[in-house]
């Protein structure tokens, strides 16, 4: 969700947390270490005087952090089926947590060993993807929005339309992974993309291909690049990620298309192949610490579901419509549900054929 740059930032931590602090009493013992894995720049990282969420907690409890990224659910998902990488915590989407339950690839969580769970508010429990609260605790939530350059478009747009505008071809930025390109596109086919059918992908299919020839390219990380550096137009990508894209160029704005948007929560869970779940579960339960959140909270620019770490935001930020979206808007917004093996993996092979 703050997705910039993840294989710089993955290096550039993996260096800083592969270096052992000292310990408690100056002892030789060896420390203990866990494995996390999460979406590039989603965590308060000390930049610019924020609290070093990895570090401290690594002070804190004496256990190194072995932090690395990923630029989407499908890659996370793709990485951890298909090797034996024992990761400890991972941080993925509503639906992909779904998918991860029915696969059985999720630990539960021992909730006892995570009280500061009751700092969750109560909108982010029992949630869809997980109705008994065994599988995930929330991390952050927000919307799909879009961002564009003024100097490039002087009517602020309102709908998704503006994607296929063919008068901004050659300016235009998409998704590059499946599920949220194939959403804007069933959205303007009047399709709700929560739960979908090989038809609907046929449509999204065909819609995609038709606006393949005015896109500069697909993104994902890139996408901060491309509109912070005024290099393209218009681009649809996570509330948070635009609102830190709008503070480091000033001629970007903001649009919640009218049509409505996907509404995500990311929530901590810890895979099958942990080899530290006690470890996986302090580790979360830290996250979970009113400050921690909001240091989270406050660098993502996400909404946070910590009921306390909420209550320690300014106002200016609780007040951010693209963290914190009206109810009215809500509303008009959707989770993405666990698609059933055929339909998902149908639409991993058209959306390659549109990018082909």
């Amino acid at each position: 969700m703050k997705r910039t740059l993840s294989i710089i930032l993955a290096a550039t931590m993996i260096a800083a947390v592969g270096v052992t602090l000292g310990g408690c009493g100056g002892g030789t013992q060896e420390k203990q270490e866990i494995n996390v894995f999460n979406w590039g720049e989603y965590i308060s990282n000390g930049e610019g005087g924020t609290m070093d969420v990895i570090a401290e907690f690594e002070k804190k409890y004496n256990i190194k952090v072995n932090y690395t990224n990923y630029e989407s659910n499908e890659e996370m998902y793709n990485l951890i089926k298909s090797s034996n990488s024992a990761y400890d915590v991972i941080i993925p989407s509503d639906y992909m947590i779904s998918k991860l339950i029915a696969e059985d690839m999720l630990n539960e969580i021992n909730l006892d060993n995570v009280p500061n769970y009751s700092n969750v508010m109560d909108d982010y429990k029992n949630l869809p993807f997980d109705t008994d609260n065994k599988y995930s605790v929330p991390y952050s939530g927000g919307v799909v929005a879009m961002v564009y350059n003024t100097d490039m478009i002087s009517e602020k747009p309102t709908s998704w339309k503006v994607l296929w505008d063919k008068q901004y071809s050659g300016n235009i930025l998409m998704f590059n992974n499946s599920r949220d390109a194939m959403a804007i596109a069933m959205q303007l086919k009047g399709i709700t993309p929560d739960v979908v059918t090989k038809a609907d992908v046929d449509t999204a299919t065909s819609y995609l291909k038709e606006q393949k020839p005015l896109l500069k390219r697909y993104v994902m990380d890139q996408v901060f690049t491309e509109m912070e550096g005024s290099q393209a137009a218009v681009a649809p990508y996570y509330a948070g990620d635009i609102a830190m894209m709008m503070e480091n160029n000033e001629k970007l704005d903001y649009v919640l298309p009218e049509e409505g948007s996907n509404r995500f929560v990311d929530s901590m869970c810890i895979p099958k192949g942990s080899k530290n779940k006690e470890l996986a579960e302090k580790f979360i339960n830290y996250m979970l610490e009113p400050e921690v959140a909001k240091a989270n909270a406050e660098y993502i620019g996400y909404s946070t579901p910590n009921q306390k770490a909420y209550d320690l935001l300014d106002d200016e930020m609780k007040n951010n419509e693209l963290m914190y979206p009206t109810q009215e808007y809500l509303d008009k917004c959707y989770y993405f549900s666990n698609l059933p093996d055929d339909v998902y993996n149908y639409m991993q092979e058209q959306f390659l054929q549109v990018q082909s």
